[in-house]
């Protein structure tokens, strides 16, 4: 019988508002694995120290949250595909060789609506151009859409995030005229991948148009997991559309880490459970 467990956990600012612990802490339990997670406050200034001090005990793993995606790069020894496209880690792993930085929002996210959403060969709109943007669009477009559409306040971060999914990936993207309401031309799923409706701003809401789409096949996603049911998606599924909420790209981005971590696949359902009690949802 070993008492030394295996230890990954998370390097983040607002460390007490993080709900990851939770999700994991039901992985392992479910799973009767011998890892634990930890969470840990870590300012920027500190944050060489604490990638070290992981090393240094043994940890196999770590999340990292903002501001810490970009700054941790170089204290890395690799990258994923995705990482080095976004430039920006949220996941890293303990090789042989050093700390390997991996991005699993975007890949969270496809998991999360694979079995509504047609991603080979279709259309994509992405609204946002911020971190979660990045890691949508790649990931769409690695798991195959054909075109990835942007829209944001900011044309210049839509022109940057269109052309870095034309410079890397097979897909062609383009920039999609901001307007409130949004009128997106034909697509098979829109995403807001922008912070609009989390709480404790639960009435806010991007406004959609969708009279010049089919709106019984399509779909329409949210990354904002708390409140799970948006005002956005609420009024989406008023038009019509198909909805997906924010926890299950979150549940799907914890079960990716540990499957980079561990090598298992956990259990979905639990997770979820214990997110959503975490968060009283």
């Amino acid at each position: 019988m070993s008492f030394l467990d295996h230890v990954v956990g998370s390097f983040s600012v607002g460390a007490a508002d993080n709900p990851t612990v939770a999700m994991m802490d039901a992985a392992f339990a479910t799973e009767q694995m011998p890892w634990r997670y930890v969470n840990c406050e870590v300012e920027p200034p500190h944050l060489d120290h604490a990638v070290a001090g992981a090393w240094a005990m043994g940890w196999q793993g770590f999340n990292c949250s903002m501001p810490h995606k970009q700054t941790v790069i170089p204290m890395l020894t690799s990258l994923s595909s995705s990482a080095r496209i976004c430039h920006a880690v949220n996941c890293v792993r303990r090789t042989a060789d050093g700390w390997e930085g991996h991005n699993t929002d975007g890949i969270g996210f496809v998991h999360s609506v694979q079995d509504v959403a047609a991603l080979i060969g279709g259309r994509v709109l992405v609204i946002g151009a911020g971190g979660a943007a990045y890691a949508i669009a790649v990931a769409a477009a690695e798991a195959g859409a054909a075109e990835i559409l942007v829209a944001a306040r900011t044309t210049a971060q839509c022109a940057a995030l269109a052309e870095l999914v034309n410079r890397n990936t097979d897909a062609s993207a383009t920039v999609v005229a901001w307007s409130q309401p949004l009128v997106p031309p034909p697509v098979d799923l829109i995403v807001n991948a922008t912070p609009v409706g989390m709480h404790p701003g639960v009435d806010a809401a991007l406004e959609l148009d969708l009279s010049e789409t089919t709106a019984s096949d399509l779909v329409v996603a949210d990354v904002v997991f708390n409140p799970a049911d948006t005002a956005f998606l609420r009024r989406t599924r008023e038009q019509g559309a198909t909805t997906v909420d924010g926890t299950g790209m979150l549940v799907n981005q914890a079960a990716e880490n540990i499957r980079l971590w561990t090598g298992a696949t956990p259990d979905l359902p639990p997770m979820r459970r214990a997110l959503e009690a975490a968060l009283e949802l």
